[in-house]
């Protein structure tokens, strides 16, 4: 157990020092860690006496400043750092354009309901002193959307008959906008299509990308870039002759597809422009500015060197240092190779999204933000001084994950992502939101605390680490208004109850899961019961579609992979029981037309003969609570068995490479959807749009 001293110190910092476990047990986090995650945070608590040093360097009261790095305010609530100063009052003015100053008087109130929604610049005075922080203030709550359904999907696993071995942009547009016209949908939801690695290996997690900020080139559709139609037609052939072999329908294979995708888009790039794309050209890197270049940069560089800067040369691992200038210089052409290549995203990303609204969506895509970037990565490089050494975004024990995860992600400082106006944070979230209706929030605790694992320790064995979440909410939400976007956080697992209540305060919606909507003594909950403000589904990525839920396929892999915590009797008898329940309450509610124990019995056998009744009747279900947004997996809905990802694994599953299929395994692709009764018969009792 730690010593007082060392706990008061990690409190201070906002590392938690004990925490409530999934079971809700209180479990005490070791003095070894807490060390750890202090030394991650600039903190020495290597002795006892360094600790007691940090603490007579680390008074609890606020610093020397008149004013923190940034000030957030959300319209209408309290501005802490205007409460009473031992050294008297500030005197605040709002500058809210060059020229156009608003002075402060009176109750905080004032300034969040006279100044304009967005980012200003807040004067303080107090004496001869006088100092300027960035301000930005955010909107009470987002409005809240209308009631309606829509698909949820892996997109590269939703192939095309003339997609290139895996699902692209223009497949997402087709989607959008056959669902949206024919059957009624107001959303797409897919996965993140954040910055894949530039060379081979390519990782096939989508939520281990290089950047956030930045989009995969590999989701590109090659027919639909301008430079495609210019070829000679002997060129079109032969791009369209590398895309012939990609169209098995075997595991999807990333690096031929990447390597197929490449060598037609350097070709395309070679092509002259005309004055009007180089205008739009020109304007789209004026826009995205030294973020665009230094990705870029790193981009090329990992042509060169490998997609991890770790193990580049020394002088080339510091992204602001002179030899990364001159490589930069010597590598001009690749760099804007890779700057064209997210030019043409921009396009079709924006297409992707028109191709939605234009059949009515009132939302269109939902995009999803991972929670964090690989430790090699382009963001990390680009912001190596903003992340947090040594650690490890993770996730503790939970019911699914009973060892808990380590996602190999380096964690943003608090404090220095603060010190830098939470500017890197602030475009991502911008880039987000331009071609996109809505943004999921992959594990919304990320606005609020991160399970920090130190590098080569167990998941866990780490700890929280807080983070300013006023602030974190404020720069999503003026965002997402500016955008007239939904956001949906993914608020699963061991959450803070206060951090749903906030999450609902500004208008961000929960996620509600059904296999984990269950009373206080374990009972499925009755549809009246469900949260309003939530995107309601019945699984998620990280488990079996329904129909191989039903089996307890999960728990047969997780036995055969080494993964349970509990003898594999005892989770087959708890998963009988919980599945038990929910076939009581649908039969309760008049959605399942076969007994109970009859649907039990049959499935204890290995007995498909239910399967398609159940799955109608769980999304029956759902259309029956009052959930703003009801997502619905295309997986399911096409009746695929087999689950894209094992957390806990690497190659021991084949994790995110699974393309659609039927539950006979057939490959389905995008244009079987509209014949396919299975998913007309999913659909049927779901709230219009």
């Amino acid at each position: 157990m730690a010593d007082d001293e060392l706990i008061v110190l990690a409190e201070r910092h906002h590392v938690a020092t004990r925490y409530t476990d999934w079971r809700g047990r209180e479990v005490a986090v070791s003095p070894g860690t807490l060390v750890a995650v202090l030394e991650a945070l600039g903190v020495d608590a290597s002795s006892s006496g360094a600790v007691r040093r940090e603490l007579e360097r680390t008074p609890g009261s606020p610093g020397e400043s008149l004013l923190p790095p940034v000030v957030t305010l959300r319209r209408g609530a309290d501005a802490g750092f205007m409460r009473a100063r031992p050294d008297g009052p500030l005197e605040l003015s709002v500058e809210v354009e060059p020229g156009e100053v608003i002075p402060v008087r009176g109750v905080a109130a004032q300034m969040t309901r006279d100044v304009p929604l967005g980012w200003h610049r807040l004067h303080a005075r107090q004496g001869d002193r006088h100092e300027v922080a960035p301000l930005l203030v955010a909107p009470q709550a987002l409005r809240r959307p209308p009631r309606m359904w829509g698909f949820t999907a892996q997109l590269y696993s939703v192939r095309s008959g003339t997609s290139w071995g895996m699902g692209d942009l223009r497949d997402l547009a087709d989607l959008a906008a056959w669902s949206g016209r024919e059957l009624g949908a107001g959303f797409t939801l897919v996965n993140p299509l954040h910055a894949t690695e530039p060379v081979p290996p390519i990782g096939p997690s989508p939520y281990s990308p290089t950047s956030r900020r930045f989009a995969a080139p590999i989701y590109l559709r090659v027919e639909d870039l301008p430079e495609f139609a210019a070829l000679p037609p002997d060129d079109r052939e032969r791009l369209s002759a590398l895309a012939a072999p990609l169209r098995s329908g075997g595991p999807i294979d990333r690096d031929a597809v990447w390597t197929a995708k490449l060598a037609a888009l350097e070709l395309m790039y070679r092509l002259p422009r005309d004055a009007g794309a180089r205008r739009r050209y020109e304007e789209f890197r004026g826009r995205e500015g030294r973020a665009l270049t230094a990705f870029a940069t790193w981009c090329a560089l990992g042509e060169e060197h490998g997609a991890d800067w770790r193990r580049w040369p020394a002088e080339l691992q510091d992204a602001g240092g002179r030899a990364v200038a001159d490589a930069a210089e010597r590598l001009a052409d690749r760099v804007d190779f890779h700057t064209w290549l997210q030019w043409r995203l921009d396009g079709q990303l924006g297409d992707a999204q028109r191709a939605a609204r234009d059949v009515g969506m009132p939302v269109g895509i939902v995009h999803d933000l991972a929670v964090g970037v690989a430790h090699g990565s382009a963001d990390s490089w680009i912001y190596r001084d903003l992340m947090a050494p040594g650690m490890s975004v993770g996730a503790p024990p939970d019911e699914f994950n009973q060892r808990g995860q380590d996602w190999g992600q380096p964690p943003w400082h608090p404090g220095r992502l603060a010190g830098a106006a939470y500017v890197p944070y602030r475009e991502m979230l911008a880039a987000a939101f331009r071609h996109g209706g809505g943004l999921r929030l992959d594990h919304a605790m990320q606005v609020s605390r991160l399970w920090w694992v130190p590098e080569g320790g167990s998941p866990a064995d780490g700890t929280y680490v807080r983070y300013d979440r006023d602030a974190l909410l404020c720069c999503l939400t003026w965002e997402a208004e500016r955008a007239g976007a939904v956001v949906v956080g993914e608020d699963l697992g061991t959450v803070e109850p206060d951090v749903r209540d906030d999450l609902a305060a500004r208008g961000v919606l929960g996620t509600s899961l059904l296999w984990f909507e269950r009373d206080r003594a374990g009972r499925p909950k009755p549809p009246g019961r469900w949260r309003e403000l939530s995107l309601a589904t019945v699984g998620t990525h990280d488990m079996p579609p329904i129909t191989g839920f039903l089996h307890g396929d999960h728990i047969a892999l997780r036995d055969r992979l080494g993964l349970l915590t509990r003898p594999l009797a005892e989770e087959a008898d708890d998963h009988r029981r919980r599945l038990t329940g929910w076939l009581a309450l649908l039969s309760g509610e008049g959605l399942l037309a076969a007994a109970p124990a009859e649907v039990a019995r049959a499935l204890a056998d290995g007995s498909d003969a239910y399967d398609e009744q159940v799955v109608a009747a769980l999304h029956a279900f759902l259309g029956r609570t009052p959930a703003r947004l009801i997502g619905i997996s295309l997986a399911d809905a096409v009746g695929e068995r087999r689950t894209q990802n094992q957390p806990g694994t690497t190659d021991e599953y084949p994790n995110w490479r699974v393309p659609l299929a039927d539950a006979a395994g057939r490959l389905v692709l995008l244009e079987d959807l509209p014949a396919s009764p299975r998913l007309q018969a999913t659909l049927k009792n779901l709230p219009a749009t």
